[in-house]
């Protein structure tokens, strides 16, 4: 597995984060936003209009999806953009009260790009039942470093105190179980973004369904280190570059 990894970003000339454009349009931050919410949204973060995308652009803004709008209708024309404190300066639509999440997030971790929160079905279960899922297979291992449980629910997270409260016990985690309330991911850019989301979804769904037929073998901390630490600094080769172009293939109108 390593030597194909290592292969496959040999023959790519893409930077960290930067698509690569022999298998993906050109897009611009909006449209790769858009993307964002539609893939994420048949992973199973699909919890009606809940949830909050935000992607930090080099100037200090913020863009982030509609809280009108489910994700898997989201368009680049949709996307809003917003300033350090959580202004809106461009966008017809409203944002979601918690934005004062990410704002607090990007306030303690300079270092983050992407945040995303939603209430992913099977993250979801595994937070309400104030319990981390162990990790079963290859693609649940995908991203290395503790999966926290934040295990104390303060309400939803749209009050400046709720906020800091959650950016505290993040803290310098890449991810989070919110106890009674659903999951939070930080990463340093859309395409470590997507695989962080899909990994944590995947892994929280086969363990779920792994209890449900009498349990499993977890694979050890080291098996699972091994992977993850050499997946997560860029994401599976080629993963959002695929899952993007179904989102194009199914609605080219998301680049719109």
């Amino acid at each position: 597995m390593e030597r194909v990894i290592e292969q496959a970003y040999t023959r790519s000339s893409r930077a960290p984060g930067e698509p690569n454009k022999a298998l993906i349009p050109a897009l611009t931050a909006a449209a790769e936003l858009a993307l964002l919410c539609r893939t994420l949204h048949r992973e199973g973060y699909a919890d009606h209009i809940a949830g909050h995308i935000s992607v930090k652009q080099p100037d200090g803004t913020m863009l982030v999806n509609p809280w009108e709008l489910a994700w898997d209708e989201v368009t680049a024309s949709d996307i809003i953009r917003v300033d350090q404190t959580g202004a809106v300066v461009e966008g017809q639509w409203s944002i979601t009260p918690a934005i004062s999440l990410h704002v607090a997030i990007h306030k303690r971790r300079p270092d983050v790009v992407v945040i995303i929160h939603n209430h992913a079905q099977f993250g979801t279960l595994w937070a309400n039942a104030g319990r981390v899922p162990p990790i079963f297979d290859q693609t649940g291992a995908y991203v290395d470093g503790e999966l926290i449980l934040v295990d104390e629910f303060s309400g939803t997270v749209d009050g400046l105190e709720a906020a800091d409260s959650c950016a505290e016990a993040l803290g310098s985690a890449k991810w989070a179980l919110l106890a009674n309330h659903g999951v939070l991911i930080v990463a340093d850019h859309v395409r470590q973004a997507h695989l962080r989301a899909v990994t944590l979804e995947w892994r929280a769904r086969q363990a779920w369904r792994l209890a449900a037929i009498g349990g499993g073998v977890p694979m050890t901390g080291v098996q699972a280190q091994k992977v993850g630490g050499r997946v997560d600094s860029e994401g599976f080769p080629f993963l959002w570059e695929a899952m993007a172009r179904r989102e194009i293939r199914l609605d080219p109108g998301v680049l719109s």
